[in-house]
């Protein structure tokens, strides 16, 4: 199960990095079609954020596909996005590598997303992050 968290100064509608981390969460395998995603309850009790927000989350989920609520029983997960590579793949080995070195040579997180930002706009022009 997928556990939300809430960086309320990032500047980042709370309802999108709901979608957002949902959406890592499809393309990377934590989550697939038929798992149950955290009651609107249970993210409220882990985040402290108000139920409409995340009840909003789940119907943007819906209305992309990706989940369904099912009446009584809670929201599920339809379909997953993406192949990300497994936690022993070579290109994810490189990449924990690389985020090792920058956080030696002193970048904050913020740098490393900067950065990996550019360089991703360069490789994949015009991709808006779903």
């Amino acid at each position: 199960m997928v556990e939300y968290r809430i960086d309320r100064h990032s500047g980042v509608a709370t309802y999108v990095q709901i979608v957002q981390q949902t959406k890592q969460a499809l393309r990377l395998g934590l989550l697939e079609p038929g798992d149950r995603l955290p009651t609107a309850r249970e993210v409220v009790e882990a985040t402290a954020i108000n139920p409409n927000t995340v009840l909003k989350a789940y119907r943007e989920l819906e209305r992309e596909g990706l989940v369904e609520a099912r009446r009584g029983l809670g929201t599920f997960v339809r379909r997953s996005l993406g192949t990300a590579p497994a936690d022993d793949s070579p290109l994810r080995t490189e990449l924990d590598a690389w985020a090792r070195r920058a956080a030696g040579a002193g970048l904050e997180r913020e740098d490393v997303a900067a950065l990996f930002t550019a360089v991703l706009e360069k490789h994949f022009p015009g991709g808006e992050p779903s």
